[in-house]
């Protein structure tokens, strides 16, 4: 990954903003082209730093009501990688991390009812070879959800 510069920095405080954003306005709003933009944005995708374009579904809307992180403890931590390949085939499941702390992983998932959440748990993670234990914490609200901040030097 090469060094960001400034104008890379305003670029993605602005992206960062509203992704839906037209590239004549970045331009404007940075001082320069939008072929600069164009060519600036495509750079920073093929160096990784901005690592997709997607819209926000919201979960909801789809009738997955109830949010859930769920800590996941293993046999040893060596697991992990086929502990993930299993994970992975499980539709619900948002998020997944490999973490220190009280846990071996971290996993977000979206259940439609507490039937279903139950049916996650019991048959899906519980059942898949390594995991000896989890804890399950269900979000009543997402308060903040937003990118990291972009800081800008002026």
């Amino acid at each position: 990954m090469e060094k960001i510069d400034k104008l890379d920095k305003k670029i993605l405080s602005v992206l960062s903003q509203n992704a839906r954003i037209p590239f004549k306005d970045v331009a404007a709003e940075c001082g320069v082209s939008r072929a600069a933009i164009h060519q600036r944005v495509q750079h920073l995708i093929e160096d990784g730093v901005i690592t997709g374009s997607s819209f926000d579904v919201n979960p909801k809307s789809l009738g997955y009501s109830t949010c859930t992180y769920v800590g996941l403890n293993l046999e040893r931590g060596s697991m992990y990688k086929e502990v993930v390949e299993q994970i992975a085939t499980i539709p619900e499941v948002v998020e997944c991390h490999f973490t220190t702390g009280p846990y071996t992983m971290l996993v977000k998932l979206y259940a439609r009812d507490n039937e279903q959440l139950m049916d996650l748990l019991n048959n899906k993670l519980q059942g898949i070879n390594g995991v000896i234990s989890t804890e399950t914490l269900i979000s009543l609200e997402q308060s903040i959800k937003r990118e990291v901040p972009v800081a800008v030097e002026e």
